[in-house]
Formats: structure tokens, C-alpha cells, sequence
């Protein structure tokens, strides 16, 4: 809030006022403080004296304080302390001389009786020294008044004991030393160093420590590239000699070829503190898109509360690291706070820190953001935000802890914006100076954080001998690590829950059929609804539709083939959490997960009402969200390897608003980290007029990325093979990441059914052979994949050309070299082959399928598309009628 516009005493005389009139009219706080006078508890000023209107004054300068005292704290190591505000003076508040010594009794405050000096004091000491807090635009008065009490008992510092100083001392000088060794050993290597903010290690240490005896089990943590090394050595105790291997590129580590730079590794391990608490730690690999870990580690943490069914979030802890820059400017912060409160998302809250360099890059704040601060984005959550002199670590230790007791307190998020410096340049190899060299001539004349709070320690009694002392011991142990061989699978990709799945792909068919008595056993459960539960009238009628058509082995439509493969999984004891916009009713209106009675709206979901011992199925309508959400349900799957989580696209296409996840996570982690995922993508696709961003999922981009057997890439066109195909995706006993292209107009499509009996045997088939038309006598045969295969059909019928076969291919990545060869060896050697797709000449899958075609078939095949456009599609209907008949047209007349 501006300063200006903050109320004077003239404003709380008229609340006075208007609390006379009707005492329910203003805030609690004021009607309590009121009906304290009007109790005559204060009675050093009589009312001639205007006492009240005095009472009143305190009372304003006391909310002013806190509502903008963080604008006087000194936070800025390498800035000078703020001037006196006039706003924050009692003159302000017509507090003159003459009330000086008169005692007052502010309500809600921590002095009951005081002068103005001693109230001024308290204050500035609480708000205005080494910590600046913004809490006050928080609604709910439980928790200003739960941080007002505890700040101001405080003086919002800790009293750390003479040992817990030492510690601080001690972890300070292993992040200053650590960063110097390794300036010093491996000169003009990256290594985005710490130093200018390496009060972060002390603070990170004792809020791990606070959190394990709090009851933590977990925490996870997420942070960009900049303090990593110093946080893996100091925080999580990776071994310092194989932090050093990294920098020898150590062949026997595998840190040359594949995998990634070490500054982007992640690494678990487990700490156990004085007392026997125990806390599980991992540090999510990031790339340098720097915040979009974010969402990751929230679902990492999400999936493990569930795992323990936590519904508070209390046992696990969230963690993310910052940079000022990132924190302001990228829009994924945003989709990730605003996942905090949403059922579906809350992780029982994270805590956010900033490491505020007060620089990005070599863009100043100035140029980078709209805001004064780098955290204002977080003002959405109605959160305490804590501004920290980068300089002192016992405040920033302090803050830390109140977060960290905050967020266990309410289950919300919590920020920490460590306002620091970047001793160097983005890299060790940049000059800062060229773009700032006001800031960087006073950082090179500023002393390291370790020497500063030395000096501090020695000037409260602590032997001036203890830094020297330190120094020794730690450069000593470094020393020493540098002459280590390095320790092999020190942190193994696939322990814990991943134990048991193979790390090679396998296209070994698996059984996933269904028996027809347990299929008609659970169509009775999902379609049983509770007594006085009546949804809306379509819907009643859907779900008995699908009940009859169950139980009496008929033909299945796409939806309830779908809740079918979720109710096996679920009953089996597989876990299923779908989520995205829309998913419970769904985009095209073909799932009904979640019923709602027409009266109450109270919601029904029959999934979870199936058997007494069955897992969970969960089922979110995400926020408008694409790259927070996509990325929460990677770091889920991570978490979730026997369960089967899937992100839903409203529109195919819409999932292009997430693709650094795609690039950076879903396709290449298991390559560059050795992090295996399961995650299911269902992205709508297929060609019916709706324009160029309701058409195509892309299929092309996928396929691009395509390497090593790193994802499966799926364009199943019958119910029966979407049931196999979810169910294949967990009884396997490996895990690779699912792209399905699901269908639109397919959904109610009267030949896109599959009888019962496809469900209750088999398996997902890769290829669909032709099954109608002989041998004998076909001239051609048109492959394609999705949608354009019922069109295909329904020409050949129409015009009954039966010299003409039609192969589904099911399944574009991995290639199913095998299945696709066994579709088609027994045609004669001049039958005429062409590939039919519906996208354009650049899109789809044809550029990808046209080498290995020709290599499987010995020729290059025809191909058939639209022409190669900018967009997948046009806008008009007209012309896609037009362009469809074409291409269906085509296929059947091109001769070779």
C-alpha cells in the first residue's frame, strides 16, 4: 500500500464514530479496541484531554508500522540503511512532545502499558531492522494476529544459543570456502556460484533441522542453477569428491556423453539429527529454464502426502529456490501459487525463497519488473512475505523458521526473499562490470558474509580464534576430497518405490484383458447411485445406457470403455489421478466421471464407490493452467510409479503452452537424469473444421523428440484398444511416458465401438490389420493412423472397393517394425502401398514415417495429405469438407 494513502487520526475519529452509531459496522480489532475505553480501561487521559482521539493516534501508528515498516528495515547488504519515513514519525499522528512520558494501552499489542518511546522501539526493532515484512494485506485477522504475536514477542529475531551461532558459523564458512576451492581449483569452468548469498546454507540447514523435529518425513526441494553444487555439498552431503569428478568430466560416473552439466543433477539422501529425527530429502533435477521446476516439486509432494494418506500436507515439505529475476518474470510462478489452495493441487503449502541477487543476468531490476519487489506476485495468496538482509544469518535463519512454523500452522505458502548479491557475473567467466559497474565496485569492496558475522561473534564473547579454527578444519576436508576417488552410485536413479521396474523398453505384448463377469460385476457398482441422488435427467439416462449396454455385452462407445479401464485399475489396487481442464465431465461431454444432483449439487464420484479395499481414483478439473499443471503431474508420476496419472489437453493443441515440460522433463529425463515417469497425455486430435487451434495435437513435435524409446507415441481408433492401452501402461514392468491422441467427433461416432468382448481378452495391438477385405485381389493397401480410418472405411464401403485394404497404425512411436511387416507380408510384391493422413504435408506423421516406410517396404510408399501450411488448419468448414473429400478421394484413385 502506498504510504500515502494510509489512514490519518482524523479517519479512525470518524471509525470512532461510526463504531458509536452501530458498533457492528467496523472491523473486530477496532470494536474491541473501542469497547476497551468505553470500559474506561485507560485512564491516563481524560476525555477533555483527547484521550481518546491520543489512544486512537497510538493505536493508527502501531497498524502503520506494520502495514509499512518493511519499507524503513535495512536489507540490502550492499546498500545503505532507508531514511526516516515522515509517515512512520508520531508527529503524523498528532503525537507531539507533551506524550512523551503519558502511558498507553494499545489493544492487541505486545506491551500492555507503555510509553511512546517504548512503543516506537518495540516497533522499530520488530519491523525495521533486518527483516521487512508484508503481512497486513492478509484477510483472514487468525493470522496477522498469529505473526503480530509472535513477531513482536520476538523483536522478530531468534536468541540463538552460543553453539547454534557456531553452527551458523560454521555452515557459512563451508559455503564460502566450498565456492572458493572450487574458483581457485577449476578456473573458467561454470559453476553459477553462491557467493554473495551464502547466508542461504545456514538458513536451508536450520529449517531442515526445525522441520525434522516438527515431524517432517519428507522434503523436496526444487531450485534453479545458481547456489546447486554449494547446496548438494552443504545441505544434502553429496560427496565433495564426486562434485569434483563432475568438473573432471569422470568417464567412471558417466558424466561425459549423456546425462546433464552438474549443476542441474538432482540427488536424495537422508539426515538424521540430535534426538533421532530423521527427514527423507531429494533435490529435483532442473534445466535453465529456471521456474519450471516449481510446479514439479509441488507434485512430487503432493503424490507423496497422498502415498501417506496426508491430508494436511504436514509430513512432507516443499521447498523452491528462486532467483529475483525468474520469481518476477516468469509466468509458470504464477500457474504455481495459484495452485495452492485448489483441493486438487495443495500441497499443504510451500515455502518460497528468493535468492535476490538484485540482478538478472545483466538486467536491473528497473528493466525487469513493474513492482517495487520481486516477490509482489505472491500478494495473490494472501501470504507473509519476509524481505532479508542478505548479510545477516540469524535473521535470515530467523525468518526462515517463522515461515517454516507458519506454513505447519495454516497449510499455506510462505516467502523468503533473501535480498543479496552475485559477487560475480551470471557465469565465472562474465564481466558484471561492464553492464553494472556502480554495483559491482561496491562488491568488490565488500567483505564475505563468514568474515562479517566473525567479527559480530567475537563482539558478543565468542573467541576470535573460532573462524581461523574453522577455516583449518574445512579446507582441510576439502583437500582431501579433491585426492578421493569419487563414489559410485552414491545416489542410484531408481531406488525406493522404483525398485523392481526394468530400465529397458520392451514391445512384448501384455495381457490386459478383463473377464466379461468382473466387467459386468463393476458396470453394476458405476452405475449405482446413492438413495436421493438424482442427476440431471441426460445423465441419468447416459448412465443406464451404459449399465444395459455392459450387462448385455453390446458394443461400448469411447466413454465407457474409458471408466471401465479405470474401474479394473482402481479394484486391481492401481491408483489413477487424472486431471485438466474440464476432465470430470469432459471437453466433448463423453465422461461423467463426477455426477452432480440436479437439487443439491452435491457431487457423486462412482469410481471411488466400487469395493471396499480399492486404491483411490482421483479425477481434478484443473485451473486454465497448461505448463503449472503439466509440470505438477510430471513431478506426481515420478512419485506415483505403480499408479496412473494422466494430464488431459482441452484441445490437443493447447498442450503447446506447456512444452518446456515436454522438452526439458517429459521427454529426455530419464537421458539426462535418469528419472523414469509413466505420465499419460490425452490430447483431443483429429481434423473436423474447427480452425487451426481446435484440430491437431501436434503428433509431429512428438515425434520429433522421439530418441532411444523415450516415449510412446499412440493413436488408438476403437474403444477396446484405449482400454488395453491404459491398462498396458501400468502392468508393464518398465515405465515410459504416454502420448495418446484421443479423439473428438469419434466419440458418439456409431462404427467407433467395440464389443465387450474386445475388453475381456487380448491386448493393445500396435497395428490393426485389415480384417474385412481378402487378399486376394487387393491392388492397394492405405495406411494411416486415427480419425481418417472411418472415413477411409466408409468410402471403401460406399463405393465397395474392395480391391483396396486398410492398415491401422496404432502406435507411431516406438515404430512397430514387427506388426507393421506382419500386416502386410502377404500382399504381392506390386501391391501399390500409400500412407493417408488428414494433417499437413509438414505435419502429422508422415515426415517421420517416410524413411522407415521405405525402409520396411522396400520402396517409398505414396503419401496423401493436406498441402504444408503455417497452421495445422483452416478456418473455414466449408473448405475443410472440400480438402477432406480430396484427400479420401485421392487415396483411392492414385495409381503408382
Amino acid at each position: 500500500m502506498n504510504p500515502q494513502s494510509l489512514p490519518d487520526p482524523a479517519w479512525i475519529e470518524d471509525i470512532y464514530l461510526r463504531w458509536k452509531v452501530d458498533p457492528q459496522s467496523v472491523d473486530p480489532e477496532w470494536r474491541a479496541f473501542f469497547q476497551g475505553f468505553e470500559l474506561g480501561r485507560q485512564e491516563s487521559a481524560s476525555p477533555s484531554e483527547g484521550g481518546v482521539h491520543k489512544q486512537a493516534s497510538v493505536q493508527a501508528m502501531i497498524e502503520r508500522y506494520r502495514e509499512v515498516g518493511h519499507l524503513m528495515a535495512w536489507t540490502n547488504p550492499i546498500g545503505t540503511p532507508p531514511p526516516p519515513m515522515e509517515q512512520l514519525q508520531p508527529a503524523a499522528f498528532d503525537l507531539v512532545d507533551i506524550d512523551q512520558d503519558k502511558p498507553f494501552r494499545p489493544e492487541g499489542f505486545q506491551l500492555t502499558e507503555a510509553t511512546l518511546p517504548q512503543i516506537t522501539e518495540l516497533l522499530q526493532q520488530t519491523y525495521c531492522q533486518h527483516i521487512g515484512v508484508e503481512f497486513m494485506h492478509i484477510p483472514d485477522a487468525t493470522e496477522r494476529q498469529w505473526l503480530v504475536q509472535r513477531m513482536e514477542a520476538s523483536r522478530n529475531r531468534t536468541a540463538f544459543s552460543g553453539d547454534s551461532q557456531k553452527q551458523i558459523l560454521h555452515k557459512l564458512q563451508e559455503a564460502v570456502l566450498f565456492e572458493q576451492t572450487l574458483h581457485t581449483t577449476f578456473l573458467g569452468q561454470k559453476r553459477f556460484s553462491l557467493e554473495g548469498g551464502e547466508a542461504l546454507i545456514p538458513m536451508l540447514d536450520q529449517m531442515v533441522r526445525r522441520a525434522a523435529s516438527l515431524g517432517v518425513k519428507d522434503l523436496v526441494l526444487g531450485m534453479a542453477h545458481r547456489g546447486r553444487l554449494n547446496v548438494l555439498a552443504n545441505i544434502f552431503g553429496k560427496p565433495l569428491q564426486n562434485i569434483f569428478s563432475e568438473f573432471s568430466d569422470n568417464l567412471a560416473l558417466r558424466f561425459v556423453g549423456e546425462g546433464d552439466v552438474k549443476y542441474h543433477k538432482g540427488f536424495s539422501c537422508d539426515r538424521t539429527f540430535d534426538g533421532g529425527a530423521t527427514i527423507h530429502m531429494s533435490l529435483a533435477s532442473n534445466p535453465s529454464h529456471l521456474e519450471v521446476v516449481s510446479p514439479i516439486v509441488v507434485g512430487k509432494a503432493r503424490s507423496r502426502q497422498d502415498g501417506q494418506d496426508d491430508t494436511t500436507g504436514g509430513s512432507v515439505l516443499p521447498i523452491v529456490l528462486h532467483g529475483d529475476a525468474a520469481f518476477a518474470g516468469q509466468g509458470v510462478v504464477m500457474e504455481t501459487l495459484n495452485l495452492s489452495q485448489l483441493d486438487g493441487y495443495s500441497a499443504g503449502g510451500t515455502i518460497h525463497i528468493v535468492l535476490n541477487n538484485q540482478i538478472g543476468f545483466t538486467t536491473s531490476p528497473r528493466d525487469g519488473r513493474s513492482t517495487p519487489y520481486a516477490t509482489d506476485v505472491a500478494k495473490m495468496l494472501n501470504v507473509p512475505i519476509f524481505h532479508i538482509h542478505g548479510d545477516k544469518p540469524e535473521a535470515a535463519a530467523h525468518a526462515a523458521l517463522l515461515a517454516l512454523e507458519y506454513r505447519q500452522t495454516f497449510g499455506k505458502d510462505a516467502v523468503l526473499d533473501l535480498i543479496c548479491y552475485r559477487r560475480y557475473g551470471h557465469n565465472e567467466g562474465d564481466e558484471p562490470a561492464f553492464t553494472q559497474p556502480v554495483m559491482y565496485s561496491k562488491i568488490r569492496q565488500h567483505p564475505t558474509v563468514d568474515r562479517i558475522y566473525a567479527d559480530e561473534l567475537v563482539q558478543q564473547g565468542h573467541p576470535s580464534r573460532l573462524h581461523q579454527e574453522n577455516t583449518d578444519e574445512i579446507k582441510g576436508g576439502l583437500e582431501h576430497a579433491m585426492e578421493q576417488p569419487p563414489i559410485p552410485d552414491v545416489d542410484a536413479g531408481f531406488l525406493d518405490k522404483w525398485n523392481g521396474m526394468q530400465l529397458e523398453w520392451s514391445d512384448d505384448p501384455v495381457e490386459t484383458g478383463v473377464e466379461k463377469e468382473t466387467l459386468h460385476r463393476l458396470a453394476e457398482k458405476l452405475t449405482a447411485l446413492p438413495e436421493g441422488f438424482a442427476p440431471h435427467p441426460k445423465i441419468a439416462k447416459l448412465v443406464d445406457k451404459r449399465r444395459q449396454t455392459i450387462l448385455s455385452d453390446g458394443s461400448l462407445d469411447w466413454g465407457t470403455a474409458e471408466s471401465l479401464a479405470y474401474a479394473t485399475l482402481v479394484t486391481e489396487g492401481v491408483p489413477v489421478r487424472l486431471s485438466g481442464q474440464d476432465s470430470r465431465r469432459g471437453t466433448f461431454n463423453q465422461r461423467h466421471a463426477t455426477l452432480y444432483d440436479k437439487e443439491s449439487g452435491a457431487s457423486y464420484l462412482p469410481l471411488n464407490h466400487l469395493t471396499e479395499d480399492q486404491a483411490t481414483f482421483q479425477v481434478w478439473d484443473s485451473p486454465l493452467s497448461e505448463m503449472g499443471v503439466l509440470g505438477f503431474e510430471y513431478g506426481y508420476s515420478v512419485e506415483t510409479p505403480n499408479g496412473l496419472t494422466l494430464w488431459e489437453a482441452q484441445f490437443g493443441d493447447f498442450v503447446n503452452g506447456a512444452q518446456v515440460v515436454i522438452d526439458q522433463f517429459i521427454v529426455a529425463s530419464e537421458t539426462k537424469w535418469q528419472r523414469m515417469s509413466g505420465l499419460t497425455l490425452l490430447l483431443p486430435h483429429g481434423y473436423e473444421g474447427q480452425g487451426a487451434e481446435h484440430s491437431s495435437a501436434r503428433p509431429e513435435r512428438f515425434l520429433q523428440l522421439c530418441a532411444h524409446n523415450n516415449i510412446q507415441v499412440v493413436n488408438p481408433t476403437t474403444p477396446a484398444q484405449l482400454f488395453h492401452l491404459l491398462r498396458r501402461q501400468v502392468k508393464r514392468d518398465f515405465r515410459r511416458p504416454l502420448v495418446v491422441l484421443t479423439p473428438k467427433s469419434l466419440l458418439r461416432h456409431p462404427v467407433c465401438v467395440s464389443p465387450l468382448e474386445d475388453l475381456a481378452q487380448g491386448h493393445f495391438q500396435e497395428v490393426l490389420p485389415e480384417s474385412r477385405v481378402p487378399v486376394e485381389g487387393v491392388k492397394k493397401v492405405l495406411i494411416c493412423s486415427g480419425k481418417i480410418y472411418y472415413e477411409l472405411h466408409a468410402y471403401r464401403e460406399e463405393h465397395q472397393r474392395e480391391d483396396v485394404a486398410i492398415v491401422r497404425l496404432e502406435q507411431l512411436y516406438p515404430l512397430p517394425a514387427r506388426q507393421l511387416v506382419a500386416a502386410i507380408k502377404d500382399y504381392p510384391e506390386e501391391t501399390h502401398f500409400v500412407y493417408v493422413q488428414e494433417e499437413t504435408d509438414n505435419g502429422g506423421a508422415w515426415n517421420y514415417l517416410r524413411s522407415k516406410l521405405t525402409r520396411l517396404f522396400g520402396r517409398e510408399p505414396d503419401y496423401i495429405n493436406r498441402p504444408p501450411s503455417p497452421a495445422p488448419a483452416g478456418g473455414s468448414h466449408r473448405m475443410h469438407n472440400l480438402e477432406q473429400q480430396e484427400i479420401i478421394e485421392s487415396a483411392f484413385a492414385v495409381e503408382p
